[in-house]
């Protein structure tokens, strides 16, 4: 069997049949094996893991599952602005699950619990419109005007999350940090990409990254490259991360 990327599927062909005959991992599903298990399962640490992306409700097994392995978690995208939102921080027209804001403060009580650090942003970037070459400013995260929106983490984030990878071994990546398809909002995922990128080609960080939108993030950022291991996965690779088995993965046995 050689598609991990189908490996979160209970598939005939990749589950049913691996069950009734002989079966091994092939070379690229070995591979990703290879990469998550060093990852995720015997990391070199400190480990760092960057989750983004739109909404935190699709990632909550992710969220609950990462705090309990690794040391320092990042938090971007819309997901961040319910984190900053559960705290009472006035996050005006951003998307943000305002739902789930008991989830969000318990994850950050899990997170306390275990020694996890939260990077939240420790600046934002805010427009009025979402669109190219809107102007923006940035501002501090409790200060975001009732009409704008948080589109990006501003340059003191990014600052932040560089020198946690700079003393990290292991990076693990899914979702970019703001609204990376416009410019200017693509600015911290660059360059949180291009640091953990330089890092990774210098030997000091081994880096992890998978889903469809990250894995464009790190090539707009011109990052992909250099990364250590860019998963073939998306389901896939964000069910690994959760820490569950995957039916394709369990038939080899």
């Amino acid at each position: 069997n050689d598609a991990f990327s189908a490996a979160h599927r209970a598939h005939a062909s990749t589950e049913a049949l691996a069950r009734l005959l002989p079966a091994c991992a092939g070379r690229l599903m070995a591979e990703e094996l290879g990469a998550l298990e060093k990852a995720l399962g015997t990391p070199d640490r400190p480990v760092v893991a960057v989750v983004g992306g739109a909404k935190v409700s699709t990632k909550l097994d992710l969220l609950g599952n990462l705090v309990t392995k690794v040391d320092h978690l990042v938090i971007g995208g819309g997901m961040a602005n319910t984190f900053l939102a559960a705290q009472g921080i006035d996050v005006g027209k951003s998307l943000a699950e305002h739902d789930l804001a008991d989830t969000a403060r318990a994850i950050l009580q899990k997170a306390n619990d275990v020694g996890c650090e939260i990077i939240l942003p420790r600046d934002i970037v805010v427009a009025r419109e979402f669109k190219a070459g809107a102007p923006s400013e940035v501002l501090a995260p409790d200060a975001c005007p009732a009409d704008a929106m948080i589109l990006d983490a501003g340059p003191q984030t990014v600052a932040y999350i560089s020198a946690v990878l700079e003393n990290a071994k292991t990076l693990v990546w899914n979702g970019p940090l703001g609204a990376f398809e416009i410019a200017p909002f693509d600015a911290a995922t660059n360059a949180a990409a291009r640091k953990a990128a330089d890092l990774s080609k210098a030997g000091k960080l081994v880096s992890v990254a998978g889903g469809g939108d990250t894995v464009a993030a790190l090539n707009q950022a011109g990052a992909a490259d250099d990364f250590t291991y860019i998963s073939t996965a998306g389901g896939a690779f964000l069910e690994w991360m959760e820490g569950k088995t995957l039916p394709g993965v369990a038939a080899l046995g």
